[in-house]
């Protein structure tokens, strides 16, 4: 009896021992997303702890990953989980209600610490390269040349780009590239313009390098997209930067950006200005192979150019997912172009019998202004589930006057004097929708529209001396317009895991081109419809070695200063014209890139190849001494070319950057039965070395 009284006992003690510790050490799977409640962006690093509710003593943590997500494991369901952020206010989440084995915590959202944000000196910096699986990233950060630099010589130390002296841009050694600013057009990145040089690099967030843009770009650009990420400061209150820039041949400059952000809206404001000057030394021979005659001709010209520029904006948040932003910007540039240029005429004897000299004095003002007003909705189940919209709206005025003047010096050969006046208006609009939605972490649909409209005009008229009295010159005067329509639609679809990734995607784009001389009634109508493809992919083999290729068709428009028969007489022996007539290039673009990682070291090997259809080269033609230039559409052209880029940090104190881009490229094409077939190699190298010195100095050496 004894004994059947004891395993009862024992049994009944057995039982509820168990039912004590089983819910003990039963497993709960925590997880939640971490977000700023500023902007409802998703932090990541952020801490996460599980911390037991009478000691506070940590049972479990982890960091959130790129899209601010955590899950955890918490061996009982009795605990506090604890969220942190450095420059944000900590958050500990109590009573919670756990049901079965798991608890989502949803969306913890943590408020910044201004106080703590004043104290906090962030050393750390972002890595200076990232590879996306459409473009490459570079970073501003310290090791790119940002102190006191503009963005031109920030773009001009960005691996696969080139800066010339005159600010023209290229990349992988052709030109023909897209600039935008915050994904956008911008009169501030618009050709022949200067105010990129009056944006600071502590304005600029990242460049990003699209070599084989995706079809959710506009197709417009045969080498590429760079596009300028400017930054918004996210802290509360005022802030901003200043810099002063010298450089010789005169080229100074001024930036001054200004930031103020409060709970709803965000204020934000640069200031530009700056002057610089462009010699440029020319030397021509026309020469007569008929009768061994020849117009010798050098000389030296000026563009000398004062500019500035003024953004001003506005982010309003009316809720976590929803934000309106208004932005103006106005550029103003003034050109002073004197020059002059000498003459000579040699005889079929090879005597000099004239000389004479030819003067130029130019005087242009150009204002730019830009508006945009933008709509931006964030969802709420994904991060990059977001639909946004934007009208932006550009206006472009040249009034520019010219007079030439001819003082002969030896005989008798000199031509008449003359003045010009031009007066330029364009008008460029364009209306963009973009949706993005995430399906999953690893499936993604992006699809949108865009619509431009662009409208030029320019009245030209160009004047003789005759007889100290100024007589228009007919064949040289008229009113050119031309007006511009493109229509594209877009859908990308894109997968990517850990390891592999693909997208692809179909654009299409309807332009409608109409070029008028009012004068003379001439006008030309280009209407056409073309598909433009693209195909992205990369392989992650390890932590260390990435794989990516990529695949897209582009188009590149003519211009309309390629349009324009109208010139400059600044040399009448040697003129350069437009051609109304003139078809857009389109190119096929292939690229493979690979990416290696070493301890101290980076290293970026690619090779690429483009072919190009309707190929623009500048034909001349020669009679009586004058050569006139004019684009043709010629043929065909294919580059191909390799690609190698590094970093190696030796040491704390020293970091080494190296490009180093070769190409070579073969032409066939014919003009009126004239052969153009032409084959070359290009190939271009930088290397910068930066050095840390006491008193937090840096020195650079390119």
């Amino acid at each position: 009896m004894k004994l059947y009284t004891l395993k009862t006992l024992f049994c009944i003690s057995l039982l509820l021992v168990v039912k004590m510790v089983r819910p003990q050490n039963a497993a709960i799977e925590v997880s939640g997303t971490v977000i700023s409640a500023t902007n409802g962006q998703a932090l990541e690093f952020a801490t996460v702890m599980l911390v037991n509710p009478i000691t506070e003593k940590a049972m479990a943590g982890t960091t959130t990953d790129k899209n601010g997500v955590f899950r955890l494991t918490s061996p009982t369901k009795d605990f506090h989980v604890k969220v942190s952020f450095i420059g944000f206010e900590a958050q500990t989440l109590k009573d919670l209600q756990i049901e079965g084995k798991t608890l989502d915590v949803g969306e913890i959202s943590l408020a910044e610490n201004v106080a703590n944000l004043d104290e906090v000196e962030i050393r750390a910096e972002k890595s200076r390269t990232e590879f996306k699986l459409d473009k490459r990233v570079f970073n501003v950060g310290k090791d790119l040349s940002s102190s006191g630099a503009s963005a031109l010589e920030v773009l001009d130390n960005v691996p696969s780009v080139n800066v010339n002296i005159e600010g023209e841009i290229s990349l992988r050694g052709s030109q023909g590239v897209q600039i935008l600013i915050n994904g956008k057009p911008s009169v501030l990145a618009s050709e022949g313009g200067n105010a990129l040089g009056t944006i600071t690099a502590d304005m600029i967030d990242k460049i990003e390098v699209i070599t084989n843009p995706s079809a959710k770009y506009e197709a417009e650009g045969t080498s590429g997209i760079i596009n300028i990420v400017i930054k918004k400061e996210e802290r509360k209150g005022v802030n901003g930067s200043v810099s002063l820039n010298t450089g010789s041949p005169h080229n100074h400059s001024f930036g001054l950006s200004l930031n103020r952000r409060t709970e709803k809206f965000n204020l934000f404001s640069q200031l530009g200005a700056g002057y610089r000057e462009l010699p440029n030394d020319t030397d021509n021979i026309n020469r007569d192979l008929r009768n061994n005659t020849a117009i010798i001709s050098d000389g030296r010209e000026y563009r000398n150019e004062t500019f500035y520029n003024l953004i001003l904006g506005t982010d309003y948040l009316i809720d976590k997912n929803n934000i309106i932003t208004l932005s103006g910007s106005f550029a103003l540039e003034m050109e002073d172009q004197p020059s002059q240029t000498n003459f000579s005429f040699e005889d079929s004897t090879g005597l000099i019998s004239s000389e004479w000299f030819r003067t130029e004095e130019t005087e242009a003002v150009n204002p730019k202004f830009q508006y945009e007003l933008q709509y931006k909705r964030n969802f709420t189940d994904h991060k990059d589930h977001v639909l946004l919209f934007s009208a932006l709206g550009n206006s472009f005025v040249k009034d520019l006057s010219s007079t030439f003047s001819n003082q002969n010096t030896l005989g008798d050969f000199t031509n008449n004097n003359q003045r010009t006046q031009s007066d330029f208006k364009e008008a460029r609009y364009t209306f963009k929708l973009d949706y993005t939605k995430p399906f999953t972490d690893e499936w993604t649909l992006e699809t949108g529209a865009q619509y431009v409209i662009m409208d030029v005009g320019n009245e030209y008229a160009l004047e003789d001396l005759i007889d100290n009295e100024w007589i228009e010159n007919e064949a040289l005067t008229n009113d050119f317009d031309y007006d511009q329509k493109v229509l594209g639609i877009y859908g990308t679809g894109a997968y990517e895991n850990d390891r592999w990734g693909v997208k692809a995607g179909l654009r299409v784009e309807n332009t409608d081109l109409r070029i008028l001389l009012v004068n003379t009634d001439e006008s030309n109508r280009q209407l056409f419809t073309n598909l433009f493809p693209s195909l992205h992919t990369s392989y992650k083999f390890s932590e260390f070695i990435s794989l990516q290729a990529g695949y897209s068709r582009r188009i590149s428009r003519p211009r309309m200063w390629d349009l324009n028969p109208f010139f400059n007489p600044r040399n009448n022996f040697s003129i350069r014209a437009g051609n109304p007539n003139l078809l857009p290039e389109f190119t096929d673009s292939y690229e493979l890139t690979s990416i290696y990682l070493f301890n101290k070291a980076s290293l970026n090997f690619g090779v690429y190849h483009r072919f190009t259809t309707d190929v623009v080269e500048r034909v001349a033609t020669f009679e009586d001494n004058v050569t006139i230039s004019m684009p043709m559409n010629i043929g065909t052209n294919q580059a191909t070319g390799i690609e190698l880029n590094g970093k190696y940090t030796p040491a704390k104190w020293f970091t080494l950057n190296g490009d180093f881009n070769f190409q070579y490229f073969n032409r066939k094409g014919t003009f009126q039965n004239t052969s153009f077939d032409f084959n070359a190699d290009q190939w271009s190298t930088q290397l910068t070395g930066k050095f840390a010195l006491p008193a937090d100095i840096d020195v650079e050496i390119s």
